[in-house]
């Protein structure tokens, strides 16, 4: 059965994010918190995934090399987008992201204060990537250079648990229907299945998200229904987690979120990003 080899510092695995970066991620959340901008609240999301991965990797002799990461953004510019010492770089073991962030910047987040109440907690909080918004929607020309990637990838991984592509979007593509570049690179596959391709579809409007569907019903428009079509099926493993935490999942149900705020987007990539079989 596909997507079940072992995570090891021998046979890593990858994630590669394609993060929309055009001028409309400067817009508000339509739904949660409606006052942040599209772009802080995936930077802030990306970021914390990226930390959450260091300390899952993480054992007593340091951070061990089970995956590769990468962040390819598209707007007025198609290319890696880590910022700081890991710029230029497209995908990298993790080591290098635990040792390399961009800035450790102090943030507050409420706590428990023991009493029933709230208090705030200052707290460290790593920067690998930055907010951008803008120019348009390159999403074809961002899925062609995942591709390149990801294939490179898997010549040198070939028994690897699959490669997770995660593409986060508010928009339709401004170079040509994304469609079949999508299909090629779900074509791709290591000896333990075809590569994963997620997609996360950010709005401004305020109608419920639509979270890991089986089927397009309810999406309201073409460019909803083609980040449909463009994204996996759940692994088994995948919808158990999904399950887990609390969502319906059919089976057929795929990595995909309509119309998600800046919670689901952080639901999104803990669920789309846990290992099956770490070791």
């Amino acid at each position: 059965m596909a997507y079940q080899a072992e995570i090891s510092r021998s046979n890593p695995s990858c994630f590669l994010f394609l993060i929309d970066q055009s001028a409309s991620m400067a817009d508000p959340f339509g739904t949660g918190d409606a006052k942040k901008k599209k772009a802080d609240g995936v930077a802030d999301a990306i970021n914390r995934l990226l930390q959450n991965l260091v300390i899952k990797c993480a054992k007593a002799e340091g951070v061990r090399d089970y995956y590769h990461v990468g962040v390819i953004g598209y707007g007025k510019d198609v290319g890696p987008a880590f910022s700081g010492p890991l710029a230029g770089k497209t995908l990298v073991p993790i080591s290098e992201v635990a040792e390399m962030p961009a800035r450790i910047e102090e943030r507050t987040k409420k706590v428990d204060d023991g009493a029933g109440g709230l208090v705030d907690q200052t707290v460290k909080f790593p920067v690998w990537f930055d907010p951008v918004a803008n120019g348009g929607t390159p999403m074809s020309q961002a899925l062609m250079r995942a591709t390149s990637v990801i294939r490179g990838w898997l010549t040198d991984h070939p028994d690897c648990f699959p490669p997770i592509i995660i593409n986060i979007s508010d928009g339709e593509a401004t170079d040509g229907s994304p469609s079949a570049l999508a299909d090629a690179l779900k074509k791709l596959s290591s000896s333990d299945g075809g590569v994963l391709v997620f997609n996360l579809h950010l709005s401004s409007t305020d109608a419920s998200p639509i979270q890991f569907p089986a089927h397009e019903e309810g999406l309201a428009d073409k460019h909803a229904k083609l980040l449909y079509a463009m994204s996996s099926p759940l692994p088994d493993y995948m919808r158990t987690i999904a399950a887990q935490e609390g969502f319906n999942v059919d089976e057929g149900a795929r990595g995909f979120v309509f119309n998600a705020d800046i919670v689901s987007v952080i639901q999104f990539l803990d669920i789309g990003t846990r290992p099956s079989n770490l070791r």
